[in-house]
């Protein structure tokens, strides 16, 4: 997948139906989270749809993170999410200012609240992963 700021660059001259679709891309492109994985540990409270995200320490000490969602959009948000932080080190995940970085995309106009109500939590269940492993 590409950085960020080239999916932002493509984002914001997309109409609304055309976001969804890339959204949709870029939850399909995430890596696959096996199902033993998807479990009651790891299930991020307070989403209306199940997502699911599971950190693993890289053999370089860094994070990376499998997730999923049942909700196509919800997945794409969630890899939006994952492109801050992922193959960082628990250091540059805590110093990650996540919120700042998806600000651009302004998702809580461009979504329905259903949609985004969880993504605080997901990045507070990455910073607090961060911290178990700093």
């Amino acid at each position: 997948m590409t950085d960020l700021s080239d999916i932002y660059e493509e984002y914001e001259f997309l109409d609304a139906d055309d976001r969804y679709r890339l959204l949709i891309e870029l939850g399909r492109a995430l890596e696959a989270m096996p199902d033993a994985l998807k479990t009651d540990a790891t299930l991020v409270r307070g989403c209306s749809a199940a997502v699911w995200v599971y950190p693993q320490r890289t053999d370089e000490n860094r994070l990376h993170f499998l997730a999923d969602s049942n909700a196509a959009i919800t997945k794409g948000i969630i890899a939006l999410v994952l492109k801050t932080v992922q193959n960082k080190t628990a250091a540059e995940v805590a110093a990650t200012d996540i919120e700042g970085a998806l600000a651009p995309f302004d998702l809580k106009n461009q979504l329905s609240s259903n949609r985004t109500q969880g993504i605080p939590n997901m990045i507070a269940l990455i910073r607090e992963t961060a911290a178990r492993y700093d």
